[in-house]
């Protein structure tokens, strides 16, 4: 295991939930491609690797250091991500529809200006790298990705993949085997469309924040009020002062705290206490501001809506619902 990956690792065993971050900054894109990958779905695709990092971080006990943290991440995202597959499929089967996979490959080929003869044999072009794709079975689509994408040695996918070296060696063989006598020539432009089809994905506005619920009030919380996990929180504890200035409660208890990485446009949801829901939106980023859509529901009735401006030295602070003997109060953070 990498030394840095070792120490942060060490710290969270221990209780630090911050040396969990640096983690999640080091590895979230490849983390993001496995799952984008797999499932050719944007939202899908963040929505697995947040799952796999909330895993990852309830497992560090677990985790002994036998293999490098990253192989043993990209394992757990890939099984999430294959339980995500399964879903949608059953899904599918359930509502009669059917997933047509790799529906990008016809808006990557296309050629607007090209002649009548050139769009024709781009049709051929396309509709034979559909076929070789569908015929690929899964197992080979996902060691094709691990190795010529990722770039992972036999070692490595042998660890993520959770199976012998040799088979490995053996599956990425044949399917690279498979996929040459199917395209020929078309094979690397087929890895070379892999490549360019995540980069672009990853080149869309990806908004990383950080979320606290704080029950503020008069008394300290009753005894087993949840609370949020263990753990300094400089962020809270240098803000509390002007928290204190706004609302003027005595006392100021951390209920939970939340960081996330998404999309903009793409809604992050959370259960807090009180069987309420939390959802948060960034709508839109200018500069170092980031304008969010705040919404808190409780069943069938929504207790707050907003949308409001923050930068990451000036976060959204917004008054919410009583909440026992004392107020919620909504705080978001925008990154640096």
């Amino acid at each position: 295991m990498e030394t840095d990956d070792a120490a942060l690792v060490e710290r969270c065993r221990r209780g630090d939930m911050a040396a969990f971050e640096p983690l999640v900054g080091k590895y979230r894109q490849r983390v993001y491609r496995l799952a984008y990958n797999v499932l050719r779905n944007n939202e899908d695709a963040w929505d697995v690797a947040q799952e796999a990092f909330i895993r990852a971080y309830q497992a560090i006990g677990s985790f002994r250091g036998q293999s490098a943290f990253y192989t043993w991440l990209f394992r757990i995202a890939m099984n999430v991500a294959a339980d995500r597959a399964r879903q949608r499929a059953a899904q599918g089967r359930a509502f009669g529809t059917e997933r047509v996979d790799e529906g990008d490959w016809d808006r990557a080929l296309v050629d607007q200006g090209a002649a009548p003869d050139d769009a024709a044999a781009r049709a051929e072009e396309r509709e034979r790298i559909r076929r070789a794709l569908a015929r690929l079975p899964e197992h080979h689509r996902t060691i094709i990705m691990l190795g010529d994408l990722e770039g992972l040695s036999y070692r490595e996918i042998a660890e993520v993949l959770g199976i012998p070296m040799g088979t490995v060696m053996s599956r990425l063989h044949n399917a690279r085997k498979r996929l040459r006598d199917a395209l020929g020539p078309l094979l690397a432009l087929v890895l070379a469309l892999l490549a360019l089809a995540t980069s672009s994905v990853e080149a869309q506005q990806v908004v990383r924040f950080g979320t606290r619920v704080v029950l503020a009030g008069e008394t300290p919380p009753p005894p087993g009020q949840q609370l949020a996990p263990a753990g300094p929180d400089e962020r809270l504890e240098n803000f509390l002062p002007k928290l204190r200035r706004l609302f003027r409660y005595k006392e100021y208890t951390s209920l939970a705290r939340y960081v996330a990485e998404v999309p903009v446009g793409t809604t992050q949801r959370w259960l807090v206490p009180g069987d309420r829901q939390l959802e948060v939106t960034p709508q839109a980023v200018q500069n170092s501001t980031v304008r969010f859509r705040v919404r808190l529901v409780r069943g069938s009735r929504t207790e707050v809506t907003t949308s409001i401006q923050a930068q990451a030295g000036n976060p959204a602070v917004i008054g919410g619902p009583r909440h026992g003997d004392g107020v919620l109060i909504i705080i978001v953070w925008p990154n640096p």
